[in-house]
């Protein structure tokens, strides 16, 4: 049961609670929508990110199968300067924030200018081709699959943030109000009653006393 507050008894208080009724129910609605379209977003980004993380566990399963077989075909010395060639070629990753449903949530771009097979063809396994190549493959999915979750993760925070102003709003603000207005209407109604009756009683009163000035 709510709690009714502390309140006067007056029409103008009466009126001021009626207007905060009406203001907590529409920012109830309001806050219904936004929870419903968080938990829409919230679902198709599950969704997405399903179908992302299994072509990027099959990229990188079969691009470390690859390198396996590379490794064994060559000499420990040969992969070490394989991999090493071209490590400072350019590769860049961005990061700007969007709103969603006024959360701020990540987006990753990646410039990367990189040539993977910058090694000399004759020493090296075709093994070693099919790796990297795998690997490149996956690491724009990896970073969508970063972004996605992340998104998730501050997305469900907000929901749940939401979720408690709703109950709040719901199951005790929305309530209070209603008991306020309630009491407040009665108390005022129980007023009018017993103005009424100090009225007829003075009424009578004063029939009586004119009924006696006249005899």
């Amino acid at each position: 049961m709510a709690v009714a507050q502390k309140v006067n008894a007056t029409r103008m208080e009466l009126l001021k609670q009626k207007k905060r009724l009406a203001m907590a129910k529409r920012g109830h609605k309001l806050l219904k929508q936004k929870r419903d379209e968080l938990m829409h977003r919230f679902l198709q980004l599950v969704e997405e990110t399903r179908g992302l993380r299994e072509r990027v566990e099959e990229k990188l399963a079969a691009g470390f199968r690859s390198f396996l077989l590379a490794r064994a075909e060559m000499s420990k010395e040969v992969l070490e300067e394989s991999l090493m060639t071209g490590a400072g070629s350019d590769g860049m990753l961005r990061m700007e924030m969007e709103s969603v449903m006024s959360v701020w949530v990540p987006r990753f771009a990646l410039s990367d200018t990189r040539d993977i097979y910058s090694y000399g063809f004759a020493a090296t396994s075709a093994e070693l081709d099919t790796a990297l190549t795998l690997f490149k493959e996956a690491l724009p999915e990896m970073i969508k699959l970063a972004e996605i979750e992340k998104s998730l993760e501050l997305l469900a925070e907000e929901i749940e943030t939401t979720r408690r102003r709703v109950n709040a709003l719901e199951r005790v603000l929305i309530p209070q109000i209603e008991e306020n207005i309630k009491r407040i209407s009665m108390a005022l109604d129980e007023m009018e009653r017993s103005a009424r009756a100090s009225l007829m009683r003075i009424k009578d009163i004063i029939r009586g006393e004119a009924q006696s000035v006249a005899s």
